[in-house]
């Protein structure tokens, strides 16, 4: 009885190993990248450095305050967890399709009971069976399904890397956009401070007889004008921080300051490199391509259905009330489809329908990151200008402000000109202060769109 279970099993054995080294035809084809229509060259060319680009660029503004924000986002974020759980949940898939790679075992137990009317007796059977399955992969299927959760698995950490940068750039711009409010609410309030007190001094003048009523009401809406812009900028600020509170994982809470904006230190060089670098440095790209690809290979899974399947199995057991009778059983199955209604046509055009949307997405996606680099560079390099223009209108609109309020002190003009000076004067400061923002939000965009710095945050 020994020699007969072992010969079942080297025979299944034997016959699973065969299969699984069968030079089997591979139903599909293999991916192959998509040609893009790649510029050499971006419209607005800065120097390459692809090691700057590749540095945690945020370091850069040298805000210790901006860093240790950053690296609590990345440890605390809700929507990066998330995404964690994603990948992990891919490598299980993964996982999981690589068993369909080995021989599938298991076990059960088998009873019955027979009468018998001319005896009048009961025969009663009960045994314990394993049973081992195995499917030939003939035409590549196993093999296409788990390069497919290789591809599925290898987006969702490019999804991670995505979401990364996208956590990395909200937080920087958030916090300088909170700076920028600060910079504003200090603004609007040494002006309403300058403001009371040229109030103060038309009241004196009022009640002397010496001015208008009308002059000491402009001057009352000066101060009341400041007074509604701190409103307002309190409420942004307030606002923003909760913003960051969210990114960091936390409550609504309180923001520590680094460095003001003015000191914040932008960068010397910005790399670009060329626009093919992006098919291979930003993630949203990547992980289009690799869904793509995944899509591309589920079109000969669905062609695979057209051929006959194998499957082998065998039975094996002893019977427990008769220990002596042991039972096997070897089988193959050959099935293949001979009518189902177009079915499996339609199957693979819808395959080939997603592949096309998916090819879209992917043209698509690059395109759209052609334009942020491009957009980037541009108001890169136009904030740069813009801030030094700002800089130079502040100071001018600062000394026409005070010769205006010389000149009104000596009667040699209206209250109307210190007026429309000094409010000159208080909106190129806050204009001064939002082209400084943006500019270094420009800095914080070109590295996103690139592509750039991500690579040591993992």
């Amino acid at each position: 009885m020994i020699i007969n279970i072992k010969r079942y099993i080297w025979l299944f054995i034997s016959i699973t190993l065969m299969g699984m080294y069968i030079q089997s035809c591979k139903v599909g084809e293999d991916y192959k990248r998509q040609d893009q229509d790649i510029p050499l060259t971006y419209r607005h060319r800065f120097s390459k450095d692809s090691s700057i680009a590749n540095l945690p660029w945020w370091k850069l503004f040298k805000d210790s305050v901006l860093v240790n924000l950053i690296d609590t986002a990345l440890v605390n974020n809700k929507n990066l967890k998330t995404t964690v759980a994603r990948i992990e949940e891919s490598q299980a898939f993964l996982d999981i399709s690589k068993a369909d790679f080995y021989p599938s075992v298991n076990y059960g137990t088998v009873g019955s009971t027979t009468y018998n009317s001319l005896s009048s007796n009961f025969s009663n059977s009960i045994a314990p069976v394993i049973n081992v399955s195995y499917k030939v992969d003939l035409w590549g299927q196993i093999r296409t399904l788990n390069d497919i959760a290789l591809q599925d698995y290898l987006a969702t950490e490019e999804a991670y890397k995505a979401l990364t940068i996208s956590i990395i750039s909200t937080t920087a711009n958030a916090y300088i956009s909170l700076r920028d409010l600060d910079n504003r609410l200090n603004i609007a309030e040494k002006t309403a401070q300058n403001f009371q007190e040229n109030l103060e001094v038309m009241q004196a003048r009022f009640n002397a007889g010496f001015i208008s009523e009308v002059d000491l009401a402009q001057a009352k809406i000066q101060v009341s004008e400041a007074k509604t812009a701190i409103e307002v900028f309190n409420r942004s600020r307030r606002q923003i921080e909760n913003a960051i509170s969210i990114l960091l994982g936390s409550p609504p809470m309180d923001i520590p300051r680094g460095l003001p904006l003015e000191e914040q230190i932008s960068l010397p060089k910005i790399p670009s490199g060329f626009p093919s670098d992006l098919l291979e440095r930003r993630p949203d790209i990547i992980q289009a391509e690799r869904n793509l690809h995944a899509q591309t290979l589920r079109i000969g899974v669905a062609e695979t259905l057209k051929y006959p399947s194998l499957t082998l199995s065998a039975n094996m057991g002893v019977e427990l009330i008769n220990p002596s009778l042991f039972f096997a059983d070897l089988a193959g199955q050959l099935l293949g489809p001979i009518f189902n209604g177009k079915r499996i046509e339609r199957g693979i055009d819808v395959e080939k329908a997603r592949t096309e949307q998916l090819l879209n997405t992917y043209q698509n996606t690059f395109l759209i990151a052609l334009q942020e680099v491009e957009d980037a560079m541009i108001a890169t390099e136009t904030y740069q200008r813009e801030y030094e223009l700002r800089k130079e209108q502040m100071e001018l609109a600062k000394t026409a402000a005070h010769l205006s309020w010389v000149r009104y002190d000596g009667g040699l003009t209206s209250y109307l000109e210190v007026l429309n000076l000094q409010t000159s004067q208080f909106n190129a400061e806050i204009k001064a202060s939002e082209a400084l923002k943006l500019q270094l939000i420009s800095i914080v965009d070109l590295y996103d769109s690139l592509g750039g710095g991500w690579l040591e945050t993992n």
